[in-house]
């Protein structure tokens, strides 16, 4: 791994658009970033992998890869069409407020997904994942939740264009507060 190593251009990286197929024999590397970019123990990336691979049958499935030269995956990103009865989609549901709900979610993507190893953060690789996912999917909006503080992320985020719809919201399992924010496609190029 290029860990040690000085992070390239921002163009070194290039970004692909992959099927479920190509996520699915990649999702272990996919995982390992899932981890350290979200600073979660080792073992959280096998059980989110079981998640992933169901997620790439779900409709309006779509995913963007960031590849180094010799095939690294150093960031990924992807996300579907979110719907009733899918766990992120009924809990967001429940924490908006009820004019929000028919606003937000009657034809959206759900971002699942978006990292980027935590050595190449700061020169484009995120924004270029998001930008490309967002370009190619038929939604109205895109929604996504991300831990609730001020982190390059959440202003990748902001500058792109997305709101607040819920703050401080506890999802589940992790005792951090997260914010559900949404923004109308296409995105506003904030930068």
């Amino acid at each position: 791994m290029r860990s040690a190593e000085r992070p390239p251009a921002t163009g070194a990286a290039r970004i692909e658009e992959w099927t479920g197929r190509q996520f699915g024999i990649r999702i272990d590397d996919a995982m390992r970033i899932y981890v350290r970019a979200m600073k979660y123990p080792d073992h959280t990336g096998a059980q989110r992998a079981v998640s992933a691979r169901k997620h790439t049958t779900h409709d309006g499935f779509a995913c963007r890869a960031a590849l180094l030269d010799d095939g690294s995956l150093v960031g990924f990103g992807y996300g579907y069409t979110t719907k009733p009865g899918q766990w992120w989609h009924d809990l967001v549901r429940n924490a908006l407020q009820p004019d929000d709900v028919q606003a937000w979610l009657g034809n959206a993507f759900e971002l699942s997904e978006l990292h980027v190893l935590p050595e190449y953060h700061g020169i484009g690789i995120g924004r270029r994942l998001l930008t490309s996912l967002a370009g190619g999917i038929p939604h109205d909006a895109m929604l996504l939740s991300t831990p609730d503080h001020d982190t390059r992320a959440f202003r990748l985020y902001r500058d792109s264009g997305f709101v607040d719809l819920a703050r401080n919201y506890l999802f589940p399992g992790d005792a951090r507060p997260f914010a559900v924010l949404g923004a109308r496609l296409p995105l506003r190029d904030g930068r």
